[in-house]
């Protein structure tokens, strides 16, 4: 764990087990708990057999997703797919932003069984090992079905570790939000500005509204785990008053932002242009950050989702 001070720039180098030297008794751990769904589906046309694969993005109705077809440039309005030898069906519905697709599925008994029995894990494209056990890309702690794609700052916590930090009296919250792989987007456009981010749902309760209200009347901090569990509390905290809120965000943090939540961020090291890289610029200065992953490529941490960690106070 690459530790920094944000006003300052200093770094420190640590393991992440040492993160309770830096949490306090009345600090609050905000933790999203959002679980990864089995999203990728391997199936064919229904009309010609050939092969078709879904990356199942965001649930929209009760059984209507947009998805990400491979190849997908024919699947035009009322093309049907077949999966699961007939398990589960789908068909085009609609076409929507950037030539995704719209699907409603058919299927007989409960979809999140036949997802678990048939669909596989939506890792990223430079983890080419196939997943042998799908909680390694769980969080210990994850709890609400929707991601395609693992909190990854959480994936660094174990059970004991989490007890050790409520021991020390440091109180733990949760939110939840479904992480699209609009998240991962590099950003292309010339002016930042312009960039537009995926909607993702997002759901935080009264219960974690009322403790990070009351950490900073104490004058304690709020630890956000993640890029995730950051873009909530700042989505909730634009509409005023910090309570229970839910629903769709597209907010793009990039510098400059002021941040009205979040005091300190636990987060993994993140791709060049990506909104994530952004983000953790606004917080902690581009140029703070840019030497921090200098520092970090020196001295080989490992970058991305199953990658070193980094927290910054």
């Amino acid at each position: 764990m690459l530790v920094m001070d944000k006003n300052t720039g200093e770094l420190t180098h640590r393991h992440f087990y040492d993160i309770l030297e830096y949490l306090n008794e009345g600090d609050c751990l905000i933790l999203n708990n959002s679980r990864v769904i089995p999203a990728r589906l391997f199936g064919v046309r229904e009309d010609t057999g050939s092969p078709i694969e879904f990356l199942l993005l965001s649930r929209k109705e009760t059984d209507v997703w947009e998805v990400i077809l491979k190849p997908g440039k024919k699947a035009k309005i009322g093309k049907r797919f077949v999966f699961g030898e007939g398990k589960l069906k789908a068909e085009v519905i609609d076409i929507v932003n950037d030539g995704n697709r719209l699907v409603r599925f058919e299927y007989e008994g409960l979809y999140e069984n036949i997802i678990d029995e048939i669909g596989e894990m939506p890792l990223p494209p430079y983890i080419k090992e196939k997943l042998q056990d799908k909680e390694r890309y769980q969080t210990v702690y994850s709890k609400i079905d929707g991601s395609s794609a693992a909190p990854t700052a959480g994936l660094h916590f174990t059970e004991a570790l989490l007890e050790k930090a409520k021991q020390k009296g440091v109180n733990v919250g949760f939110v939840t939000l479904h992480v699209g792989l609009g998240t991962f987007r590099p950003v292309k456009e010339d002016v930042v500005e312009n960039h537009k981010m995926h909607s993702e749902f997002y759901e935080l309760s009264q219960e974690t509204a009322d403790l990070i209200n009351n950490t900073k009347k104490s004058g304690n901090k709020v630890v956000a785990v993640g890029t995730t569990t950051c873009r909530t509390l700042e989505t909730v905290a634009q509409k005023g008053e910090l309570k229970a809120s839910t629903g769709w965000t597209d907010i793009f943090i990039y510098p400059p932002y002021e941040f009205k939540v979040i005091d300190r961020l636990i987060t993994n090291f993140h791709l060049p242009q990506s909104t994530l890289l952004m983000l953790i610029s606004a917080f902690a200065g581009k140029e703070n950050v840019f030497n921090a992953y200098e520092e970090a490529i020196k001295e080989q941490y490992r970058f991305f989702s199953f990658g070193d960690a980094m927290f910054i106070m």
